[in-house]
């Protein structure tokens, strides 16, 4: 019963856009000043029989089709040229000189002359447009989409129309709108059974993170029917989906059962994908001894391939090494690949995009001296990663090489270098910030073209079947009921299917969306926490107290490495916010100490582990309570950070302090201070406002004061739910 109100409502939902959407087209045009409504019929001039599906155009531009019973209508004005063409007869001409209705007598060529004649033309018309589509699909999308409705406009057949539908499922496909290609694959089955759109619809499903649906769909595929390449291809698509689902096992087994039909047909690319996708299953399953085995394989055969294909499995075994803490292999590895890298780049051009960029693998190498503690040896290269990045405009290597730069700087007590490289990190995530708001609205925009490209083959497919049945009804009147009926039950179907992928398309992209900008809001987040925590190093240096500065360094150092390591994530356990919470109050007690003291109480009721929360929600509270409350006290103030249980899955964080209140914080800010909005205080109620959107209302924050009077102080309670 849910299932048919919810089909109901978006059945509502989807006529109210078109509604919506003519209502506005009709404004606009009315509007146009010297534009009106030209009404006029096209029939044979001998036995007055009307012309249906004539094409009807103004100048080149508006167009539209005559009806079945030869009408049509379109908008023009005086002086405009009427052109109608159609298979039957001689291409038209006339002359609009007002808006009375126009009647248009034709001669129908030789009626076999003509069916030849225009049969031919629809074939050669058909197969243009789906070779322009096919050329399209790589460089845009929506001229693609466009060229396809074009060919389902055609009058085509069964065939013709499952090989439309199943282009228009590749062009879904490369650029990720699974769930759209899921549709345009079936609707090709529906026309035409094909191995190639079988094979095709179940990756999709996959690609969909609909892993027992490909499964299921993989299944339904009858082997023998297949080529020898095909039959790679299923027991791969079974073996990837096995693996997505972590059946480790079933998915070794499809693999080799798709390594033996390659090794036996000489499928070579394939012999070598099937050795490393085995490998990564090993891998996956614990099984490093054959993973290191089967990698050792696929990297012989890449190499007898060619250098794109040995490059690329280079980089996959040097991330098995990675993963298995050898470090020395992997660094050879990733050293051999950027001097293949090199020679590609010679006569190819390599995206950013692709993991074959040398700015990546100098950030990797770099990374993997790091971590087996070879500080030294990693500059150069991290170096020479920033240096890459900026030529290339990669902005994501470069924020993430300029960190770790700065953290190997500071290993080897490069204190001042290590500060510049963290400034042009907090530069460069600036950025990118901007970068990525730029991209949201270019995504936004790609997507609205595409909706309506996608609308636009789905009005062809219902102008097509009314089309059809109107013929049909002329044919047998004594089942126009009949027909009426069906057609109406299709357009509703249609509509339903419609709906319901256009709500799926609008939930996923709002949140791509929302973790797009958490992410950017993360990345404002750290630096700002940095510049702060700088800023009191800074204090002690300008006192001549290099003990204290260094003590406190120290424990900064130690800070800003776990602040870093969480930032990458949307939530931390709570366990892991008080360690950094306890950490960053001690250090500004270390400088503040004649001005304040603090405890922070955890009720032993509480399972920290199992509560989830934002990294840094907490730090600037603590902080706003100690750099406008606390030191601004004439007596020694106290700070308390209460941790307590709410509800059965509900806990309460109370950060309390008695400085002097929000108030008069503000009336003590200097005018520069004023103009200046705090940027924590910001970023953390957009932080929230994101987070409770995307996992109903998890988080709850309310400020309000201690006390009624004096130092009124500040209480912050964060109430926090599980999930």
């Amino acid at each position: 019963m849910k299932a048919h109100r919810l089909h109901i409502l978006f059945l509502f939902f989807f006529l109210f856009v078109i509604s919506a959407f003519g209502q506005s087209n009709k404004s606009q045009t009315s509007d146009d000043i010297g534009i009106f409504t030209v009404r006029g019929s096209i029939y044979e001039k001998d036995t007055r029989k009307p012309i249906a599906r004539a094409d009807v155009q103004i100048n080149g531009g508006k167009y539209t089709r005559t009806d079945f019973d030869g009408k049509f209508t379109i908008k023009a004005k005086v002086g405009d040229e009427l052109v109608v063409s159609h298979g039957s007869f001689e291409t038209v001409r006339y002359s609009i000189v007002n808006n009375e209705r126009i009647y248009i007598e034709v001669l129908p060529e030789n009626e076999t002359q003509s069916r030849s004649k225009k049969f031919k033309s629809e074939r050669e018309a058909f197969n243009k447009l789906i070779d322009s589509a096919d050329s399209y699909i790589k460089s845009d999308a929506a001229k693609s989409i466009q060229f396809i409705g074009d060919a389902l406009d055609e009058n085509i057949s069964s065939k013709e129309s499952a090989e439309a539908y199943e282009l228009l499922g590749d062009v879904h496909m490369f650029w990720k709108q699974y769930d759209l290609a899921i549709s345009a694959y079936k609707i090709s089955i529906q026309n035409i059974e094909t191995n190639s759109a079988k094979l095709k619809l179940a990756r999709a499903y996959l690609k969909n993170d609909n892993n027992e649906k490909s499964i299921e769909a993989y299944n339904d595929i009858r082997e023998r029917k297949l080529s020898n390449y095909q039959k790679v291809e299923l027991h791969e698509g079974i073996g990837d989906a096995n693996l997505a689902s972590r059946n480790f096992t079933s998915s070794i087994k499809a693999y080799e059962e798709g390594l033996k039909v390659a090794k036996k047909h000489l499928i070579t690319p394939k012999v070598t994908d099937l050795n490393s996708k085995i490998a990564q299953a090993y891998n996956l399953q614990g099984d490093i001894t054959n993973a290191r085995g089967y990698f050792s394989n696929s990297l012989n055969l890449a190499a007898q391939e060619n250098k794109q294909r040995a490059v690329e499995e280079q980089i996959k075994v040097a991330e098995f090494n990675s993963e298995i803490e050898d470090y020395q292999s992997e660094i050879q590895l990733r050293k051999q690949a950027i001097t293949s890298i090199n020679d590609i780049e010679r006569d190819s051009f390599i995206p950013n995009e692709s993991s074959l960029t040398v700015q990546k693998q100098n950030y990797k190498i770099g990374n993997a001296y790091i971590l087996s503690n070879e500080l030294e040896n990693a500059i150069p290269y991290l170096e020479k990663s920033v240096e890459e990045a900026e030529k290339r405009g990669d902005l994501e290597v470069k924020k993430d090489a300029t960190r770790k730069l700065s953290e190997a700087l500071l290993g080897v007590g490069q204190k001042e270098q290590s500060y510049a490289v963290l400034a042009e990190h907090i530069s460069v995530v600036d950025k990118l910030y901007t970068q990525k708001i730029q991209e949201i609205s270019q995504a936004a925009r790609f997507s609205r073209i595409i909706a309506e490209q996608q609308n636009r083959i789905t009005s062809i497919e219902s102008d097509r079947a009314l089309s059809r049945s109107k013929y049909e009804l002329t044919q047998e009147r004594n089942k126009r009921q009949q027909f009426i009926i069906y057609s109406l039950l299709g357009g509703l179907v249609l509509f339903l299917i419609t709906g319901y992928f256009m709500f799926k398309y609008i939930r996923q992209q709002r949140l791509a969306n929302n973790l797009l900008a958490l992410k950017s809001l993360r990345s404002q987040m750290n630096p700002h926490f940095i510049f702060n925590a700088l800023n009191s190093v800074n204090s002690f240096i300008a006192t001549n107290d290099e003990r204290t500065a260094n003590k406190y360094l120290s424990d900064f150092s130690y800070l800003m490495r776990a602040v870093l390591e969480n930032s990458e994530e949307d939530f931390i356990s709570l366990n892991k916010e008080i360690e950094l919470l306890q950490l960053y109050t001690k250090l500004e007690h270390f400088r503040f100490q004649d001005k304040f003291d603090y405890d922070i109480e955890v009720d032993d009721n509480i399972d920290v582990e199992s509560f989830k929360i934002p990294p840094m929600l907490l730090q600037p509270y603590i902080e706003n309570a100690v750099w406008h409350g606390l030191r601004y006290k004439t007596e020694k103030g106290k700070l308390s950070v209460s941790i307590r249980p709410k509800g059965k899955d509900e806990i309460e964080i109370i950060i309390s302090d008695d400085g002097i209140g929000r108030e008069r914080s503000k009336d003590l800010k200097t005018s520069n201070q004023k103009k200046q909005k705090s940027k924590g205080m910001g970023n953390i109620k957009k932080r929230v406002t994101i987070l409770n959107e995307m996992y109903r209302d998890k988080v709850d924050v309310t400020v309000e004061d201690l006390e009624k009077t004096g130092d009124v102080g500040t209480k912050v309670i964060v109430t926090l739910r599980k999930d």
